[in-house]
């Protein structure tokens, strides 16, 4: 054999060899990928038609596959597509009358595009009067508060009035803004508003045997198990590329179904961990006891309180994401606060069961994540006798909470409602501030 001969068979084995290595770093990869891409191409897709805004990358996390993610939106398809460089890995996501969904859901026409956001005062439901005067503690407050990095929005109501708003450039009373996990909270108050629309729907939080295919130890799982995050079921909720909510978020159709196949890691009732898989599980067995597909937050909540602006989105299968995908302004989500407040009664009309919201907000105790928790709220008050989470905050105070630094605080004693909406990720109530905001409102500090 010639040395030239020699020379071409090395050469062809050590390219065979690096296309082997790029083909199986391709699959090792692949889940954490499709995370990026489903991430920048869901994101695109929302921001773009419910809220009007362009910089996509501007809410995108800070990791390293973000510099070779490409991302194109086509408005005649109401669609958005992510790449990683434009040739591998991509996704689409795809607009509808209930926001935007990865995959094939609406690959053919639009069922509907949703409504823009009407920044004029509804005349049903929740309605939030602006104060007369605005007293000065609060607009010290929100300019305090407005400080923090990554604020975008704050609306404190107090004694049912809106007392004061603060918001950043590019922003506004009329700005959809994603909660993401205050969807959770929203998720709960469904169940109570299912309970009364549909009393024969067999929603008491006591029930078990909640889906056909748990017919081993799942099927101890109760409805009250999954809205206090005891399920047992395991998972991961980190936000790392390829996690089981990062997975479910980004590349499961059926984001229920996904949460409700994973195996259990505890006994249900005895172990708490927070899980966005619980929460879209609670809201896939809401359609299939009501009948109401995806417009099931609309016709039970939204339409009620004069949410006007808020939008739940659906997956590729039409299952509300109740654990993360709720648009709203923050005004609207100021309106949510407000009916918790109220304990579910607007009008003069009872939407809740009486005393949902005090079910709502008990701890009950579990093992594993030690932070006090109720029913899909999170509660300052640990129940058991100890020291509030936040000393500075009245021992009452319970809050919706989302994903880089979204909460709906709400505060029966002092009749307060405070939303902070951003972009801040790892930040906490303390870090940036709310704790704060609150208690100066609320007086408890000066």
């Amino acid at each position: 054999m010639t040395r030239r001969r020699r020379a071409l068979i090395a050469a062809a084995a050590v390219i065979i060899l690096l296309a082997a290595a790029v083909v199986t770093a391709a699959a090792w990869y692949r889940p954490m990928l499709l995370t990026g891409t489903g991430y920048a191409a869901h994101n695109a897709c929302a921001l773009h038609f419910l809220v009007g805004r362009e910089d996509y990358a501007s809410d995108l996390p800070p990791n390293p596959l973000v510099p070779v993610l490409r991302t194109t939106v086509d408005e005649g398809d109401g669609t958005a597509t992510a790449s990683v460089l434009g040739i591998a890995f991509r996704q689409t996501a795809h607009l509808s009358g209930h926001g935007c969904a990865l995959g094939d859901r609406a690959a053919g026409p639009r069922d509907g595009a949703p409504p823009p956001p009407s920044p004029a005062e509804n005349p049903r439901g929740v309605r939030l009067p602006e104060a007369a005067d605005a007293p000065a503690e609060v607009s010290d407050a929100l300019e305090a508060a407005a400080a923090y990095e990554g604020t975008r929005g704050l609306v404190v109501v107090r004694d049912g009035e809106l007392a004061g708003e603060w918001y950043a450039d590019g922003f506004g009373p009329d700005t959809r803004q994603l909660g993401w996990s205050m969807a959770k909270s929203v998720a709960a108050t469904l169940v109570g508003r299912a309970q009364v629309e549909f009393p024969d729907a067999e929603l008491d939080p006591a029930a078990t045997a909640l889906r056909p295919e748990w017919t081993d130890e799942r099927s101890e799982i109760s409805l009250d198990d999954l809205l206090r995050m005891t399920s047992g079921l395991e998972w991961d909720e980190e936000y790392d590329l390829g996690t089981p909510i990062t997975q479910m978020l980004f590349t499961e159709p059926d984001m229920a179904a996904f949460a409700a196949g994973q195996p259990l890691a505890h006994p249900p009732g005895t172990h708490r961990q927070y899980s966005s898989g619980s929460s879209n599980i609670v809201c896939d067995l809401l359609h299939e006891r009501t009948g109401l597909g995806p417009e099931i937050a609309g016709t039970l909540l939204f339409d009620e309180l004069g949410m006007d602006s808020a939008v739940l989105e659906a997956d590729a299968g039409g299952g509300s994401v109740c654990s993360s995908y709720l648009w709203a302004t923050p005004r609207d989500w100021a309106k949510f606060g407000q009916f918790a407040l109220d304990d579910g009664m607007v009008d003069g009309a009872r939407l809740l069961p009486e005393g949902w919201m005090d079910y709502a907000t008990e701890v009950v105790p579990a093992a594993g994540e030690p932070e006090p928790y109720g029913a899909h709220w999170w509660v300052n008050d640990p129940g058991d006798g100890g020291a509030p989470r936040y000393p500075d905050l009245p021992a009452d105070a319970y809050w919706a909470s989302g994903h880089d630094g979204q909460y709906t605080v709400v505060v029966p004693s002092a009749d307060l409602v405070v939303v902070r909406t951003g972009f801040s990720p790892g930040g906490t109530l303390d870090s940036l501030g709310v704790d704060e905001l609150v208690a100066r409102i609320a007086g408890t500090v000066s």
